[in-house]
């Protein structure tokens, strides 16, 4: 058996009741993935994922005689899910690919930690741990790690001939963990490689662009996607690498920061859920006046606000839109009613009037707006 690479103290998670309770009914399970990953470099760790050398159904009895619940999330590839506590672990059986397609892939499953090793896309993703804190590395990642370099198992055009999300999982693993940039032969495969965007769905394609955006510092990454016609082949509407990024690792709002194009085209044609469509294009709008921020307070959520002062390079008003109270309308139809309008249409036709000239006075309190009720119930009774 090959000798684990390092030791280190086992991770706090690895001490959790319900996760131990899994892996004792799993001795052979390894955490693999982002989990060892962040975990050596002191990160938070969000999901966990598990490798044994067993086929899954092996693997569901083995949980089942354990008292554990199963879910078969993906038998097709080997995986199957159970729960620790409130937190989901999916559990993958060793494997090696036979056949790609550029998406997806054929695959046997293997008792070789070192062939699933060799099939997975960087090096910093093909560490292994057991429960006992022994790090297993068969490809180099604990080096990269340490380097912040994001490599490719193998061959780059390989692997990415192998699956061209890669493409876009290369740039988001370099945004968040790589500190240098890679050498000449992952580059020009990474160029050759733009054709095969074409062949993912939109889905995959957002949801990798929302991680990479979603990074402390994504602007280096999206600068080398421009560079290597990356970033046009997802974003074809139109962008602009140069714009400066605010820095909330917010990727709504670093999309509309870059972004050149029609919102909703873009919109729908990467499939953004309703609520990201209407927010991107709400933050493709001017910033607000300062003079009237009141009243753009009383029209508009204030993070729109401020993201659009961001977007604009107005780092001081957004901070003063977020430390401005919104002003609220202080009437609503019982306040019309009880001035003697019968019920009807008429009460919401006058209140919007009187909404109106309230902003236009810059949205006054309670008391000085009810001068404003009171003219526009004047002005609807004169002759």
């Amino acid at each position: 058996m090959t000798e684990p690479a390092r030791w280190i103290t086992p991770p706090a998670f690895l001490a959790e009741a319900e996760l131990a309770r899994v892996m004792a009914a799993l001795p052979s399970a390894r955490v693999v993935g982002g989990a060892v990953r962040d975990s050596l470099l002191g990160l938070a760790v969000g999901d966990i994922d598990l490798a044994v050398p067993l086929p899954p159904e092996t693997v569901m009895a083995a949980l089942r005689a354990a008292g554990l619940r199963v879910f078969p999330t993906g038998l097709t590839h080997g995986t199957v899910s159970t729960l620790a506590g409130a937190r989901q672990v999916e559990i993958t059986s060793l494997r090696r690919d036979i056949e790609t397609d550029g998406r997806h892939a054929r695959i046997v499953f293997t008792d070789a930690w070192e062939e699933d090793a060799a099939r997975r896309d960087f090096t910093l993703n093909a560490l292994s741990m057991t429960k006992a804190g022994a790090i297993f590395d068969y490809v180099g990642g604990l080096a990269d790690l340490a380097s912040g370099r994001v490599r490719f198992v193998g061959d780059p055009a390989q692997r990415l001939a192998e699956d061209y999300l890669r493409l876009l999982r290369f740039f988001r693993f370099q945004a968040r963990y790589g500190r240098v940039p890679p050498d000449a032969q992952t580059k020009a495969a990474l160029r050759a490689a733009v054709p095969g965007l074409a062949r993912l769905s939109p889905e995959r394609v957002w949801a990798e662009l929302k991680r990479l955006l979603a990074a402390p510092d994504p602007a280096p990454a999206l600068a080398m996607m421009a560079e290597l016609g990356v970033l046009a082949a997802v974003l074809p509407e139109g962008v602009t690498a140069e714009a400066a990024l605010p820095a909330e690792p917010d990727p709504l709002l670093r999309l509309a920061a870059i972004f050149r194009g029609d919102p909703d085209r873009l919109a729908a044609r990467l499939r953004l859920s309703h609520a990201e469509q209407a927010r991107l294009v709400a933050l493709r709008q001017p910033p607000p006046d300062p003079a009237r921020l009141r009243e753009a307070l009383a029209e508009t959520p204030a993070d729109i606000l401020a993201g659009r002062a961001l977007i604009a390079g107005e780092k001081a008003l957004a901070a003063q839109i977020m430390a401005t109270e919104a002003p609220r309308f202080p009437f609503s139809g019982r306040d019309v009613l009880a001035l003697g309008i019968p019920p009807g249409p008429e009460v919401g036709r006058l209140l919007a009037r009187a909404r109106a000239r309230w902003l236009a006075a810059g949205c006054p309190d309670a008391a000085a707006s009810r001068a404003i009720l009171a003219d526009v119930l004047t002005a609807e009774r004169a002759p």
